[in-house]
């Protein structure tokens, strides 16, 4: 099973686009979002590309493909236009051939700093930074983050991460490969 792994959306059309784009590309078998589809938030600039309504087409007509957990910016209007719910806070997906749980937070309420109880052999995903990150903690627990479909910080790309047989791989939307880790 081959996973695209994104976060912070944000409204922003042409970087959702890019994003799908990228999931027919690397053959992606679903599509895992880790919040903040639709809205800019109040801290945010207004992403470029910003026309929600355009994003709720383009993730329902693949709402089949998504997992999906809630974002700070995320609300029940959002879901009310969403094919697929958004309004979990944590979401687990199991990968049983490699045997590795992956734990689903948007990073606002669960962070690598604030992890929750972790079973063994768990790869905690976030968002909710906009920052790119693969790193192990003190439990040895890899925390990784896709950084921002459209926002980045820190002078990051705009990036999403791809997960296959216990391997991540966090991409640009040129498809170069930054950082790839081990489950």
């Amino acid at each position: 099973m081959k996973l695209l792994i994104a976060s912070d959306i944000h409204g922003d059309a042409v970087c959702c686009k890019a994003m799908l784009d990228a999931a027919e590309r690397e053959g992606a078998d679903k599509i895992l979002l880790l919040g903040d589809l639709l809205y800019h938030g109040p801290r945010n600039n207004l992403p470029e590309g910003y026309a929600p309504k355009e994003v709720i087409d383009m993730l329902n007509a693949v709402a089949y493909k998504l997992l999906c957990v809630r974002g700070n910016c995320d609300t029940e209007v959002d879901q009310m236009v969403l094919s697929f719910p958004i309004l979990s806070d944590t979401a687990y997906f199991y990968d049983g051939q490699a045997n590795i749980n992956l734990f689903m937070s948007h990073g606002h309420k669960y962070s690598p700093d604030n992890l929750p109880a972790l079973p063994e052999n768990t790869v905690f995903l976030s968002g909710h930074t906009h920052v790119l990150r693969a790193e192990r903690n003190s439990d040895y627990i890899l925390c990784l983050n896709p950084g921002s479909v459209s926002l980045p910080k820190e002078n990051n790309p705009k990036t999403y991460a791809i997960y296959e047989n216990g391997n991540f791989e966090i991409k640009d939307f040129d498809g170069h490969s930054l950082i790839s880790v081990k489950a």
